[in-house]
């Protein structure tokens, strides 16, 4: 009796390659299979598993999937207990009522007054963009900087809090001013944030400027003429 018939044995699936018309595996690696059947030629198919899309775990700022969204929402979310340890509010006298009118009158005039940027803070942290306002007092104090060596580290500190995409604290800036951080910072100086400090001053000034003026923080400080920001 044949040796494979008695002992049951099977010869493995490659030497049976051109009678198998099963699919493939998908966990296999890419091989050579035999197609055609009856009189037609047998020729080698590449048969390649489907591969996963590789962008869904890419960390590059292209990326746009769903995976890369649902993790900056998530990092966006964590936002603001990370910003527990951001440095506490300026040292600011308590404003008289005609300071705090001036506020409304331009956002330089509230800009200008560290109690009027405290409370203007404080506002932020309730619409989980106080980042905004970090980002701007960053590069404020970097442009004092005279010595080389700390305008390096602080330039350095405020890329990878406010500008890497890794950050749950990242600003909002477009391509052009990234490709303009991105070439100054080999080089870093007191202005190599200058463009950017400049879009997020517009965008606060645009888009929560006018918020406000109408929140319940600003109307209370209008009433009482106190700063609760520079009594924490």
């Amino acid at each position: 009796m044949c040796f494979r018939k008695r002992t049951g044995y099977r010869l493995p699936d490659h030497f049976n390659a051109k009678i198998y018309t099963g699919p493939i595996p998908a966990y296999r690696e890419p091989s050579m299979v035999r197609s055609g059947g009856g009189g037609a030629p047998h020729q080698l198919v590449t048969a390649t598993p489907p591969r996963p899309n590789a962008c869904c775990f890419c960390w590059c700022c292209c990326c746009n999937c769903s995976w890369s969204e649902e993790q900056r929402r998530s990092q966006r979310r964590a936002r603001d207990t990370r910003l527990e340890s951001s440095p506490n509010c300026e040292a600011c006298t308590k404003p008289t009522p005609e300071e705090v009118r001036q506020w409304a009158v331009s956002f330089d005039q509230l800009m200008r007054s560290p109690a009027g940027r405290n409370t203007f803070r404080e506002f932020l942290r309730t619409e989980y963009s106080e980042e905004n306002m970090l980002f701007w007092l960053a590069c404020e104090d970097l442009k004092q900087e005279l010595n080389t060596s700390a305008v390096q580290e602080k330039a350095r500190l405020i890329y990878e809090d406010y500008v890497s995409i890794l950050s749950p604290k990242e600003v909002s800036l477009d391509s052009r001013v990234r490709e303009v951080i991105n070439k100054k910072i080999v080089e870093p100086t007191p202005h190599t944030f200058e463009d950017a400090q400049l879009q997020i001053y517009t965008l606060m000034h645009r888009d929560s400027y006018p918020r406000f003026l109408t929140s319940p923080i600003y109307k209370s400080l209008l009433r009482t003429g106190s700063c609760s920001s520079s009594e924490t």
